[in-house]
């Protein structure tokens, strides 16, 4: 189902998936207005028939929905609330839908009073947003998932609305949860057996055709046998905030969560270490520089 409106759609926030949404836009006939901090990686998508926005408000102008996915949230606060920032005059009189991946309280703290806000937590990569094959997971009112439902499932082949403002958020820090437990468990199981004297290709293709892989763990697996992790899916130094902020909320809630302070401290310390814009993988040097050996 197409966007049932002939109104754009701004898209801010130019990074792998912002890109990717912009692009699916344009491929669908939708006209889409375009925003990035840094205007050079604007260029390919003005070229596709973007309109180039000099600022969050001037992206936003004419259009009935805008989507924002920058990087955490104070981006997503200078974005909306900043000078030439979407409410910096005043209210939006669209749609107003956060994938950035924040934590929940904050999408609400951030919204304050928009009428018609959703948060949207995006399961997939770059591909599959340029795709249109993300899994979509909303929160927000009823009224405004309505509005935007045609919207939603041309970006994705799964759309579903859990509830109230914030719940997109949960979900998505529960994947991400899954994922970098996942991933680091991956590493960690490569790392021991290469001290053990296993051959670490051997075990990685034994892995990933094992039925203790889950389809993400075959996936990196092919970055942990290259070794290269530049190009990234998933910036690790984002994995860790998520991974941070889900610990944040297991606290809130009284929870123990072992795995998830585990797998938070090592990508906090492999950010520190200065690999926070390489691929989340790239997590494995953080055990093999403690353990002093080379990958």
């Amino acid at each position: 189902m197409k966007h049932s409106t002939n109104s754009p759609v701004a898209v801010l926030g130019m990074g792998a998936m912002g890109a990717g949404l912009a692009g699916r836009l344009l491929d669908q006939g939708i006209q889409v207005r375009v925003w990035n901090r840094s205007a050079d990686r604007i260029a390919p998508l003005a070229e596709a028939g973007a309109y180039p926005a000099a600022h969050p408000a001037d992206a936003v102008a004419g259009t009935s929905v805008a989507i924002c996915v920058v990087a955490d949230g104070e981006a997503l606060g200078a974005v909306l609330h900043g000078p030439d920032g979407v409410l910096a005059k005043g209210g939006y009189p669209g749609v107003l839908i956060c994938a950035s991946t924040v934590a929940p309280e904050e999408v609400v703290q951030i919204a304050g009073d928009v009428p018609s806000v959703l948060d949207v937590g995006m399961l997939g990569n770059r591909d599959h947003a340029r795709d249109g094959e993300l899994r979509l997971f909303v929160g927000g009112e009823e009224r405004a998932f309505q509005t935007v439902r045609p919207l939603l499932e041309t970006l994705g082949k799964e759309v579903v609305h859990l509830g109230a403002l914030g719940s997109g958020m949960r979900m998505k820090l529960l994947l991400n949860l899954l994922m970098g437990i996942e991933v680091q468990a991956l590493a960690e199981a490569t790392e021991l057996a290469g001290a053990c004297g296993l051959d670490r290709q051997l075990v990685l293709k034994t892995i990933a055709g094992s039925g203790f892989a889950s389809p993400v763990m075959a996936f990196k697996s092919r970055r942990l046998a290259s070794g290269r992790f530049e190009e990234p899916d998933f910036r690790l130094r984002l994995m860790a905030k998520d991974l941070m902020l889900a610990s944040k909320q297991a606290a809130a809630a009284g929870l123990s969560l072992p795995l998830a302070t585990a797998a938070a401290d090592t990508h906090v310390r492999a950010t520190e270490q200065g690999l926070g814009d390489q691929d989340c993988a790239a997590v494995v040097r953080a055990l093999t520089a403690r353990s002093g050996t080379d990958t």
